[in-house]
């Protein structure tokens, strides 16, 4: 096989590593980008426990002033009782005060409410915290790695182009230019191996002059099926 053709061969397996490498780093923003979606969901439950928490307090610092009021209001209406002059203003008090006691009952069990409720949100807090914890630390070494490997791969795609870049001038312009015209049509995939005199890629049946042709490697043949560069290989023993 002509040395030319060599290197036509080995331009095309540059070539899908570099299109391999180059989707892997493509796919890396996402990933990262989903990472950040993980973390952020993570911290956003502890937020939202968090934020229910602050609403249980306030409305428990709400109904602690509203009784506190009405306890003002008792003692007020107490205060009036010394100070009446008949019967009726002395048993219309007497309805307020128990009527201001009743409800002073109903806020006193909801607080006690809002206090239970309070306790089951903390240890809900806990949790959510602990478990954010160990979600924060386990996507913090994913991306890590995903770091990593993003700079493995830059570094193995400089490489690779450096590698092409230098091959370039070792094949004729006309077949490098054959190369990139199908390379644009067949998704990169240039070149076919034609093994027992059939093409690999279409597995079309090489005519056996072309066959013949190929074995001696003088010249570059497509295949006249799905007209990609072909090469021969050898039948393995």
């Amino acid at each position: 096989m002509e040395t030319e053709f060599e290197n036509l061969i080995k331009l095309q397996k540059l070539d899908i590593e570099i299109r391999n490498t180059s989707v892997l780093l493509d796919n890396i923003p996402r990933q990262i980008a989903d990472i950040n979606k993980k973390s952020e969901g993570s911290l956003q439950i502890v937020k939202a426990a968090e934020d229910n928490f602050a609403r249980n307090q306030k409305k428990r610092r709400d109904l602690e002033s509203e009784l506190l009021d009405l306890k003002e209001k008792i003692e007020k209406y107490k205060r009036q009782l010394n100070d009446v002059k008949t019967n009726k203003e002395y048993s219309s008090l007497l309805k307020e005060i128990d009527e201001t006691n009743a409800k002073i009952d109903l806020l006193e069990e909801e607080i006690i409410g809002e206090m239970l409720s309070a306790d089951d949100i903390e240890k809900e807090i806990k949790a959510a915290r602990k478990k954010s914890e160990e979600v924060q630390g386990e996507l913090s070494q994913k991306k890590e790695m995903i770091l990593q490997e993003k700079q493995k791969a830059e570094e193995k795609l400089k490489e690779l182009e450096a590698k092409r870049k230098e091959l370039l001038p070792k094949i004729p312009s006309d077949q490098l230019a054959l190369y990139e015209q199908i390379a644009k049509i067949k998704n990169g995939i240039v070149l076919s191996p034609v093994t027992e005199e059939f093409c690999s890629m279409c597995h079309m049946r090489v005519r056996p002059q072309m066959v013949n042709e190929l074995i001696s490697g003088t010249q570059i043949i497509t295949c006249e099926n799905c007209g990609r560069i072909l090469y021969y290989v050898k039948k393995s023993e």
